[in-house]
């Protein structure tokens, strides 16, 4: 872990690059550091962004936009540690569609979600492949 998943409408996907923000995003959550030791592994890093084609925002207005980020992390790690990466995370999404807030109606928004580790199941070979 982390995953990094984006939900954003459609009308968005042609001025947004949005493969661009998931590399940069990838990129930001990689950066994460405590106390000079790496917050999440490279290996679990996922980021993937879900274009939504039918969504009705606020007034219906064809311009209004949106992009919700959900992190989902496994439990444990410090509170300001999951603010730094929010705050992170969330600087990075604003920076980018920093052109496009002045255009039209956007409404951009994060979370972070921690779950445990019993209610997962995992099959992953890239920590292995990263290290070699």
């Amino acid at each position: 872990m982390p995953h990094l998943t984006l939900e954003y409408s459609a009308n968005l996907a042609d001025e947004a690059g949005i493969g661009q923000l998931c590399t940069s995003l990838a990129a930001c959550l990689a950066a994460q550091r405590d106390n000079d030791q790496r917050v999440f592994p490279l290996g679990g890093i996922r980021v993937r962004a879900l274009r939504c084609d039918q969504y009705c925002i606020a007034d219906g207005r064809p311009d209004a936009a949106f992009l919700h980020a959900n992190l989902k992390i496994a439990a444990g790690r410090s509170d300001a540690v999951k603010k730094a990466t929010g705050d992170a995370l969330f600087e990075a999404i604003t920076q980018h569609f920093a052109a496009g807030f002045e255009k039209h109606g956007l409404a951009l928004s994060l979370e972070i979600n921690e779950f445990s580790e019993a209610g997962t199941w995992k099959h992953n070979n890239l920590h292995a492949r990263l290290k070699a």
